[in-house]
């Protein structure tokens, strides 16, 4: 069995309880070392495999896994933040699926929310935002034409932007393009729950110097739009009692 476990932003009290002890009882751990916290193989048992996929092809990746299966050892792939997000993941289960090998997924927290959390930020305030938009702009990875960031920025929606932090001026402007004020305010957190985390709160205008004075280049998320300040945001109905629930009564 391959579970493929995501390890959470970076706190390694932040993965989850199943997560943990599932990298307890693995034979095999495969896990993306250039994000990952090696903190969080502490929890392995004594004298487990343990392979630092940063330094690995797929297809390495892949002959670890196939040969552990093979011998009835358990594996953990373990991916940073939650493997559904940026994680290539569908590429080794499809290779898995056609080699007949069980696979199973086990989520994690993933850093749109870890950073979140470090600012006390509700993306979805009302009135201000309901949607959060989560996304990358393109680098040496492309991304799909309808998904470019101006397009994206059109919305207005809160916004949570990965892999992005080496290339600040040219998102700020391309965000600024899309349609978002120069003053939206903005987040820029590196290693988001790290003990090593810095956080910055700024604006459009501001995000590239923010991020130039603080030497912030890579691992760090982008976050955009008006909750980021939460200011001017209407109350919930959802404890209003003014306003019924199927559990309360408008008072």
């Amino acid at each position: 069995m391959i579970d493929f476990v995501g390890a959470g932003p970076g706190a390694p009290d932040l993965i989850s309880l199943r997560g943990m002890r599932l990298l307890e009882e693995a034979d095999v751990i495969i896990y993306a070392g250039s994000l990952v916290n090696p903190a969080l193989l502490s929890y392995a048992k004594k004298d487990p495999a343990i392979y630092n996929s940063a330094t690995m092809t797929l297809e390495e990746v892949m002959e670890v896994m196939v040969d552990a299966d093979r011998k009835g050892l358990s594996v953990v792939r373990l991916h940073t933040g939650d493997q559904s997000v940026y994680g290539a993941v569908r590429e080794q289960m499809d290779l898995l699926d056609e080699k007949g090998i069980a696979y199973r997924s086990c989520p994690g927290i993933s850093a749109a929310f870890g950073a979140a959390a470090s600012l006390d930020l509700e993306y979805t305030l009302p009135n201000v935002s309901q949607t959060l938009i989560i996304t990358r702009m393109e680098g040496r990875t492309a991304v799909p034409d309808k998904e470019k960031i101006e397009s994206l920025a059109s919305h207005k929606a809160s916004m949570a932007i990965y892999l992005s932090a080496g290339m600040l001026a040219e998102l700020a402007s391309r965000l600024i393009s899309g349609g978002y004020p120069a003053d939206t305010p903005a987040a820029l957190i590196f290693k988001a729950t790290w003990p090593e985390e810095r956080k910055f709160v700024c604006t459009l205008e501001t995000l590239a110097q923010t991020g130039k004075e603080n030497g912030i280049t890579k691992t760090a998320i982008v976050l955009v739009g008006d909750a980021v300040a939460h200011r001017s945001y209407a109350r919930s109905k959802l404890y209003d009692p003014d306003f019924t629930t199927e559990y309360r009564k408008q008072r």
